[in-house]
Order: C-alpha cells, then sequence, then structure tokens
C-alpha cells in the first residue's frame, strides 16, 4: 500500500480497540458462567437473522492469546473488552464464579504484558438472566446488584487495570431491548421503559461509587450519541427532533454532566427518588461517546412506524425516523456522514462547557462485509475511508476546543452483532466462523500505519 495522508494528532493520544463479551467469547457454558438475557434471547425462533447465538461467537474465550497477539502487532494501546457479569457472578448476585475471574485474569495479564492498557467495561447489555427474569432494569435493585458487583471486580482487578467503564450504550438497551423489543430482552413497553434508563443510570453512579471504593481509579461511561436532523423547518419536525434527541442524547448525558433529567422529559419520567440524581452525577474522569451517524428526525406519519436497522418501531410514537439521502452508506444501510460526527461533538462542548470532563472515542466504525479475495486479502477500503474521513472529523472538533484524548475502533474483529447475527462485520481483523481463522484486513494495517505514524516524532 502507498503511505497515506494521515490526520494528525497529538502524540499522547491513545489509540484502542473495542469489542464486547457476548459477541465474541463463546463458551457460553462453560467453566460456570451463567446464562444471560442474551442467552434467552437468541434462543426464541424469530429473534435473530438467521437462528444465530453466541454460543461460538469468535471462540476469543479459548483464542485470547491469538488475539492479544494480534492487538499488540497491531500497535493499539488500549483494548476495550467488556466483563461477562453472569461469568463472574452466574445468577447476579451471590457467589461468585473463580473460573470467570481466572478467565479474566489470564486475559488481563496478557494484556500487560504486550504492554497493551486493559480498559474494560462492567457491562454491555449481558444482564445475568436471574436478574432479568426478576424484572432486569426495570427493578431497581438490579442497579444495586451491579455495585456489589462493580465492588467485587473493583477489589480484584484495581491492581492491574487502569482505566474503567461502567456500563455501555444505556440508550440502546432502554430504547431496544426494552422500548421497541429489537434486542434482549425483547420487551416492547414503548415511552414504559424509562425506568430502565433511570436504574441504569443509577447503576453507573453506583458503580462509579463502588469502583473509586475499592481502588478503582480513571472511570467514564460509554454512551452512544449522534447528532439529530430535524426533517424540515417546520414546527412538528422541529418539535419531533427536539423529543427524540432528548431520548436519544440528553437523558443519557445531562443526569451525569448536569445533574438533572431535561426538563421537557419530565411528563414522561417516573418519580425520581431524592438523593438518585446526586448518585448518578457522582463525578468521572472522562466521558465516553460511541458514534457512528446521525439520525433525521420528523413528525410521525400515519400508519408508518419508524424503522431501526430492518425493524419498525410503533407507529404511535410521537416522532418518525427518516432516510437520510445524499450519503453513501455502510453495508447495515447507516449514512456515512463525518460532519456531523463533528458537530455532535461540539454540541456537547456547548451544551455542557466545564462540566464536560476530557472526551474518549469508545467506539466509531463502519459494518463493511468485504471478505477474502482469491488471495486472502481483504480489500475493505470503504472502512479505511469511513475511519479516515471520521477521524478528520474528530481532529477537527479537537482544533475547535473539544478535549479528545483517545480514540477506540469498533471493532477489533468481526463478531455477533446482536439481532443481525453475523450477517455484518465491523471488524479490523475478518473471523471465519466455520474455521476461526483471523485475517487482518487492509483496515488493520492501515490502522496500523496511522498509529506509528501518530507517535513518530515526525507525526
Amino acid at each position: 500500500m502507498n503511505k497515506p495522508n494521515f490526520p494528525s494528532f497529538p502524540q499522547d493520544f491513545t489509540w484502542g480497540v473495542s469489542t464486547a463479551s457476548y459477541q465474541i467469547e463463546g463458551a457460553v457454558a462453560q467453566d460456570g458462567r451463567g446464562p444471560s438475557s442474551w442467552d434467552a434471547f437468541v434462543a426464541e425462533p424469530g429473534r435473530v437473522i438467521n437462528g444465530d447465538t453466541g454460543e461460538i461467537a469468535c471462540d476469543h474465550y479459548h483464542r485470547y492469546p491469538e488475539d492479544t497477539a494480534l492487538m499488540k502487532e497491531l500497535g493499539v494501546e488500549a483494548y476495550r473488552f467488556s466483563f461477562s457479569w453472569s461469568r463472574i457472578q452466574p445468577g447476579g448476585q451471590g457467589a461468585v464464579n473463580a473460573a470467570g475471574l481466572g478467565f479474566y485474569d489470564k486475559l488481563v495479564d496478557g494484556l500487560l504484558e504486550a504492554g497493551i492498557t486493559p480498559s474494560p467495561t462492567l457491562f454491555h447489555w449481558d444482564t445475568p438472566l436471574e436478574l432479568e427474569q426478576a424484572g432486569g432494569w426495570l427493578n431497581r435493585d438490579t442497579a444495586e446488584r451491579f455495585a456489589d458487583y462493580a465492588q467485587i471486580v473493583g477489589e480484584h482487578f484495581a491492581d492491574r487495570i487502569p482505566r474503567w467503564i461502567t456500563i455501555n450504550e444505556p440508550v440502546a438497551l432502554t430504547m431496544l431491548g426494552y422500548g421497541a423489543g429489537i434486542q434482549a430482552p425483547g420487551l416492547e413497553r414503548g415511552f414504559d421503559a424509562l425506568p430502565a434508563a433511570h436504574h441504569l443510570l443509577l447503576a453507573h453512579g453506583l458503580g462509579v461509587q463502588a469502583l473509586r471504593a475499592a481502588g478503582g481509579s480513571n472511570i467514564g461511561i460509554a454512551n452512544n450519541h449522534g447528532a439529530t436532523w430535524p426533517a424540515s423547518e417546520a414546527e412538528e419536525d422541529l418539535q419531533a427532533a427536539g423529543l427524540y434527541d432528548n431520548i436519544a442524547n440528553w437523558i443519557f448525558a445531562d443526569p451525569i454532566l448536569k445533574g438533572a433529567y431535561p426538563e421537557e422529559l419530565a411528563p414522561f419520567l417516573p418519580p425520581i427518588p431524592d438523593g438518585d440524581l446526586e448518585i448518578i452525577s457522582t463525578p468521572i474522569d472522562w466521558y465516553g461517546i460511541n458514534s457512528y451517524n446521525p439520525t433525521l428526525v420528523g413528525a410521525p406519519i400515519a400508519g408508518k412506524g419508524a424503522l431501526i436497522d430492518g425493524h419498525e418501531l410503533d407507529s404511535s410514537l410521537p416522532f418518525s425516523l427518516r432516510e437520510i439521502e445524499g450519503y453513501p452508506r455502510t453495508d447495515f444501510g447507516w449514512p456515512i456522514v463525518p460532519e456531523a460526527f463533528t458537530e455532535m461533538l461540539l454540541t456537547f462542548k456547548e451544551r455542557y462547557g466545564d462540566a464536560l470532563p476530557p472526551i474518549y472515542i469508545t467506539e466509531n466504525g463502519a459494518a463493511i462485509n468485504d471478505g477474502p479475495d482469491a488471495t486472502g486479502r481483504v480489500a475493505d477500503l470503504r472502512r479505511i475511508d469511513y475511519t479516515d474521513s471520521h477521524l478528520r472529523a474528530l481532529k477537527a472538533a479537537m482544533d475547535a476546543g473539544v478535549d479528545v484524548r483517545g480514540y477506540f475502533h469498533w471493532s477489533l474483529m468481526d463478531n455477533f452483532e446482536w439481532a443481525v447475527g453475523y450477517s455484518q462485520r465491523f471488524g479490523l481483523i475478518h473471523i471465519d466462523y466455520e474455521t476461526q481463522k483471523r485475517t487482518p484486513k487492509d483496515s488493520y494495517y492501515w490502522y496500523q500505519a496511522l498509529i506509528k505514524a501518530s507517535k513518530s516524532t515526525a507525526g
């Protein structure tokens, strides 16, 4: 490959990759792991494309040394993975599974030996099934159990893990899992799902406190955010877009960074117990943003529900999601709009000012489904173009004063992509699911060269 013209970043900028436990580990019934909400969800006919499950996934549970070696070769400084709660605490409470902790001991120690900073997420949607069956995140008790779990993991790993993430994307679990039924646990409660949002945020705050009490430091959250665009300047479209923006973005950021929910959402929220917002707004060291694309929102269209990843939502919602035209798309159908990435980050700076801690981009990437050619090469140029353009958009936000400290590409490897199973490939490394062969793609070598260039004195 010719030497690319890379975007320029500070030498101390952190470069990483991300994964999640249920998406890559496999070994779902091995060494004492308890079932999760996702194990139950994938077993229900019709829930996941092709009936795919995470039973084997990328077999990372057995192949983590190979995956660690590939990360070392890639040159990343940090690896964002997630702990499987039910691998560590099979029922979500009570006894600890020593074998589960032992797996993560080996992974963490191997990362440290390779010079890679372990940057784990405590919870990436795979709720222990016993807790889910007791109400899951609609039940306040789950937040308390999460705090207990955070303390267990914190006490065990605080001496080896220098960066922590409490929870991944509470918006997705709330809206898609409890609101629309597209993901586990598959409930369709609409706005009645919002208690789950509050309990996830409460769990975050309690988790921060538990990790700190256990000796953990450098703690953040990974929240999904994207620019919301109104379908037109018509008042009904502006109102619909404003409501969606609050539900998709600010309900999950304001309580953490402002200690309050958006006023516009007061009619939709349950009563908030005294003291909860103080817990939720426990100071964090940095704020993680997962971001992929903007969303175009308008007033509801009679008889037509909004589409999310091919699933039609309840047509009674007070907004509709529209197609963004005029931009290229990923193979998942998501519009590629790098300037919206800049816009979203500048909105954060404007909205929160001095209350905004340093930012890490904890996920960004694209589903590009190119496979190996006749020579075995995976020439995924569109992933390179996506990443390059979004890094340039990120740098534009930094040049405008947004304090961003690092970038974690989603994902290290192709994996189980939730309700669409193995149909979408986000990885820098191609996985042959029949043989588990790992093949670094052209994007892997591009990212490798980018990291090397950014660390050079000339870069």
